[in-house]
């Protein structure tokens, strides 16, 4: 083990403990096998020594991620999904779509759809909230891709705010129907291209109430999975609809799926408009919904979706692509970039911003 200075440095050595940027945010963890582009991030960030072992000594790259010497969540791009995931989301995704158009006659198959949900919630770790795009994608299928992914996300930002186990699964159901209410809305108000009407606002806006209602009656899900169709566009504030009830009064999967919902419906397509990058609406999020959303939750969901990013490939506002190598937990939208050998910190340069993630194949 030694304390070696940034400028003697060379590719291939192993850290033996971690770095930290000199503001406290973690660079590198411990056993990290430092790359060339990693050095430039060390210097970038003003490190002067870190600790390595083995200095020189050149390390073989294993095609075994699992003899990886990065810890398995920096290892595994977030949208690296696994085809088990992506076969039991289209299996939710044709169930839902099946489903809904006669759920006014015979009501909601509940036991099949809680299986499947199951099912899909097995291997929900391979589910980046932040990356994932379904196969199916369709922009008049919005409403059960908005269903699903609701449901997913909610799930986790449940787990991640602490919730208790035996609520993840509810909380799951909760977005997954919290829009159930739009089967009894007209299709041409859904899918209209212009601007909405007062009294076809009015209509949508119903949603919420016909949404509790139509869950009622429905068995194996709780109190609070119904009330996050009334109350997910409830604001903090009070100026939410359609009560109007502020924060004391939210139930806690409502607040956790009015979060989740904005996230999805701003990033999906629509019959009517294409969905927007995941990191710009990141940053709608967090400088509009002071006093909308609740500020916990919302902090909540922003640092966890954008942990484990580097390695994954963004395309920037100059249409430059470049690979994300460092998230600042304390601006973790604007993390730095590499672009053709040069480091891009976003959180320096205001002017640029994220506005696409490029998908690899699987």
């Amino acid at each position: 083990m030694a304390s070696v200075p940034i400028m003697d440095l060379k590719p291939g050595v192993k850290l033996v403990k971690s770095v930290y940027t000199p503001l406290g945010s973690l660079l590198f963890h411990k056993e990290k096998v430092l790359l060339p582009r990693d050095l430039e991030i060390l210097q970038a960030f003003l490190v002067e020594n870190v600790e390595v072992g083995h200095v020189g000594e050149k390390i073989t790259q294993s095609k075994d991620k699992n003899s990886s010497n990065e810890p398995l969540a920096q290892d595994q791009p977030p949208f690296n999904r696994t085809s088990f995931f992506v076969e039991e989301y289209d299996k939710l995704f044709n169930l839902i779509k099946s489903a809904y158009p006669s759920i006014l006659a015979v009501g909601i198959p509940i036991y099949e759809i809680r299986n499947q949900l199951e099912s899909l919630i097995q291997y929900i770790k391979d589910y980046s909230v932040i990356s994932f795009l379904p196969r199916l994608l369709n922009d008049h299928d919005y409403m059960y891709h908005n269903a699903i992914l609701c449901s997913l996300s909610s799930y986790k930002l449940a787990e991640w705010s602490g919730l208790p186990k035996k609520d993840w699964m509810q909380v799951a159901f909760a977005g997954l129907f919290h829009d159930i209410g739009n089967v009894r809305v007209d299709p041409s108000i859904l899918l209209k291209p212009e601007r909405l009407t007062m009294d076809e606002i009015k209509e949508m806006r119903e949603h919420t109430k016909m949404g509790h209602q139509l869950l009622k009656s429905v068995a194996g899900i709780n109190e609070g999975v119904r009330l996050a169709a009334l109350q997910h566009h409830e604001k903090v504030d009070g100026t939410g609809y359609p009560l109007g009830i502020d924060s004391n009064k939210i139930h806690m999967y409502s607040k956790i799926v009015g979060v989740v919902d904005i996230f999805h419906a701003m990033t999906l397509n629509k019959a009517y408009r294409k969905g927007q990058s995941p990191y710009l609406v990141l940053e709608q999020i967090l400088s509009e919904s002071f006093g909308k959303l609740d500020p916990r939750l919302v902090q909540t969901f922003i640092k966890k979706v954008t942990e484990f990013n580097n390695g994954v490939m963004v395309r920037l506002s100059n249409d430059k692509i470049g690979e994300i190598v460092f998230s600042n937990h304390n601006e973790p939208t604007r993390p730095m970039v590499s672009v053709a050998n040069d480091i891009v910190n976003l959180g320096q340069q205001r002017n640029l911003y994220i506005v696409e993630i490029i998908k690899k194949d699987n």
